[in-house]
């Protein structure tokens, strides 16, 4: 027997909180193992995952001291390592 077992049918919504948030878990676990320091900082700033506030790059730079495109090119290179960590 399983949750969802449990859970009445008519509840989708219940099951789809709980997938939403395993599928988070994992997201959040992926993070923390796969990017470094810096590429952790702005992936989380850049798209709200601690305080449910979204940044932009430029926002993001100025609190670094760092170029917009400097922060560009650090997202895009932690996003594609995130990408091929879930291919595996």
């Amino acid at each position: 027997m399983t949750l969802v077992d449990i859970l009445p049918a008519s509840d989708e919504n219940i099951v789809d909180t709980i997938n939403f948030e395993m599928q988070k878990k994992i997201l959040y676990e992926k993070i923390a193992a796969v990017l470094n320091r810096r590429e952790r900082i702005i992936i989380e700033m850049r798209y709200g995952l601690i305080t449910g506030e979204e940044k932009t790059q430029r926002e993001i730079a100025d609190m670094l001291g760092i170029s917009r495109s400097y922060i560009s090119r650090i997202e895009k290179k932690a996003l594609e390592k995130l990408h091929k960590d879930f291919d595996k």
